[in-house]
């Protein structure tokens, strides 16, 4: 017996229950029938020789900035997936336990998703617990960091996070975009959402993150040679955004010849400088030029910020209206409202552990006072 409706629903579903929205498909015994019957629930045209929907309108869309907010969920995935990466590879050692440390509070003040700040929190909360710094020895991982330790028991975006569905960052290939795609976007996000004072922490601890989690070995030393050529401290969060924008064209470049050399790429999805005219024709000085010609591109960068501010930001979360994900919650604040709003509640112990720290020199002075805050503030009724 095959039933439809809303997965919610079907928790504690009573068969017997009368007016309920969960349906029995009584004539789905062969794909053709089940197919049509679905079509006329959702009173759509779908059928066995589509393609894959996501990407097409995804690829012929590009004009249409709508299409960021799905990239909502694969953050998440994103988040997720690095976490049981850094676990799965038991990453976690002496030199880089502080690194993630730092990530840790960047995400719980700045992830775009309310249940990865969430995640985030009660991960760094319970850190020294969890992860102690006297168990690691400078080459070698300790299994309570592991993914068989205690930490490997926490999910940091919760456990409805959808696995292995990529939605704006689905390749057309089960080898391109998806995880990578999804990293970027996170990135980026990040990078809008800091303030001034905080950008280059957050820039530091962006690099530091990538260098010492990230699996592939050439991107990571490709990356970290972009991270040590900035010679000067940024003041503005515009000079983060911009510097990881431009970077990411320069990944896009390099990836471009490597791609067409190797047939690797993604034909449905070619790499290309971003953003794309069609996407933003303000952020372009030449209007002549196309966006394949970096090198030869007059930005106008104070258009290409005002882009990314709203791409990574707004238009990110557009599409999170779930009751159970929306950052508002029951509280009657709209999205936009309650991620100012949980940036600021950890701005200030941020930027007290950071005074703390550059007085002290001492990065575990830096971990202990934000964790001591996090564990005597109340906990927030919007992550209820």
């Amino acid at each position: 017996m095959l039933l439809w409706g809303p997965p919610k629903k079907f928790v504690g579903w009573d068969p017997k229950q009368e007016n309920s929205e969960i349906l029995t498909i009584e004539r789905g015994r062969t794909a053709d029938i089940l197919l049509g019957w679905i079509n006329k629930q959702l009173g759509s045209s779908y059928g066995f020789n589509d393609g894959k929907y996501e990407n097409e309108h995804l690829q012929q869309n590009f004009s249409d900035p709508g299409q960021i907010a799905k990239a909502i969920y694969d953050v998440e995935e994103a988040t997720s997936t690095a976490f049981g990466i850094i676990l799965y590879q038991r990453m976690i050692k002496s030199g880089t336990r502080a690194s993630l440390i730092k990530f840790l509070q960047l995400l719980v003040a700045h992830h775009p998703s309310k249940r990865c700040r969430k995640g985030s929190a009660d991960i760094l909360v319970d850190f020294d617990n969890l992860c102690p710094s006297e168990i690691l020895p400078a080459n070698n991982e300790a299994d309570s960091c592991s993914k068989k330790g205690a930490l490997g028991n926490y999910q940091i975006c919760g456990e409805e996070v959808p696995r292995g569905y990529w939605m704006y960052c689905r390749g057309s290939k089960n080898d391109t975009r998806g995880f990578s795609c999804g990293l970027w976007v996170l990135l980026h996000s990040l990078s809008v959402r800091v303030e001034d004072g905080e950008s280059d922490l957050a820039f530091r601890t962006t690099c530091d993150f990538i260098y010492n989690f990230f699996v592939c070995e050439e991107c990571r030393q490709h990356f970290h040679g972009m991270c040590s050529s900035v010679s000067s401290p940024f003041k503005k969060a515009r000079d983060f955004a911009l510097w990881l924008w431009s970077a990411h064209n320069q990944v896009n470049e390099r990836l471009m010849k490597d791609e067409e050399s190797l047939g690797t790429g993604d034909p449905e999805f070619p790499k290309v400088t971003w953003p794309p005219k069609q996407l933003c024709p303000s952020c372009y000085l030449n209007p002549g030029k196309t966006s394949n010609e970096n090198s030869k591109i007059d930005w106008n960068k104070n258009e290409v910020f005002k882009f990314l501010v709203s791409y990574y930001g707004k238009e990110l979360v557009n599409l999170y209206k779930d009751k159970e994900l929306q950052a508002g919650g029951g509280t009657g604040k709209t999205v936009n409202e309650e991620l100012v709003a949980s940036t600021n509640a950890v701005v200030v112990p941020l930027g007290a552990a950071l005074a703390i720290a550059v007085a002290s020199c001492a990065f575990g002075a830096l971990a202990c006072f934000w964790r001591s805050q996090q564990k005597n503030r109340k906990p927030r009724r919007s992550w209820n």
